[in-house]
């Protein structure tokens, strides 16, 4: 029997916020929209995700006001984060971190992230998503993310789609994906 999305019993702000990101996908899609992934083939093509999933969680991050359809050719539209899709990036950061911690296994995970505009300097962020140079909690749109060596694992085997290559080099955060 399938689980239903809402908490009705809850009188809770996580209960709440559950009820439109705690759906498997969800987080993932909301992660690559921050890497720049706007489109649906691209998402589906990155996520390996089923069209009919994608399609339901696109629609619910949609009506929920988290991203938004913007149109980028004659019928054809692309998602966008929202102010309140960008309001997620420190809980999608500090869960990717949680995973790096005690999910991926020895020396955490690939992936870092920069403070690119910062006034001090920049460095990789700290926990909670802020710049230890500046002490903020940096906009996404001033971050850079970028994969540790890629040689430090041969027997990890490095996905070809075209968003898994681009992501391959450095990259602000929000920038579209070729």
């Amino acid at each position: 029997m399938p689980l239903g999305r809402d908490y009705d019993r809850q009188d809770c702000a996580l209960a709440r916020a559950l009820e439109v990101v705690g759906e498997r996908w969800t987080m993932l899609v909301l992660r690559d929209c921050f890497f720049g992934v706007r489109r649906f083939a691209d998402l589906r093509a990155h996520l390996d995700v089923p069209r009919a999933v994608l399609s339901d969680r696109l629609a619910t991050l949609v009506d929920a006001g988290i991203l938004e359809r913007r149109p980028y050719a004659p019928g054809r539209e692309e998602y966008v984060l929202t102010g309140t899709g960008l309001d997620l990036w420190p809980a999608l950061y500090s869960l990717s971190r949680w995973g790096d911690r005690h999910r991926v296994g020895p020396g955490g995970g690939r992936r870092r992230f920069r403070h690119a505009d910062c006034p001090a300097g920049g460095a990789d962020l700290a926990a909670g998503a802020v710049c230890p140079a500046c002490g903020t909690l940096p906009a996404p749109a001033s971050l850079e993310t970028r994969l540790l060596d890629l040689d430090d694992d041969p027997d990890r085997p490095l996905r070809d789609d075209a968003v898994s290559v681009a992501l391959r080099r450095p990259h602000r955060l929000l920038t579209p994906l070729p």
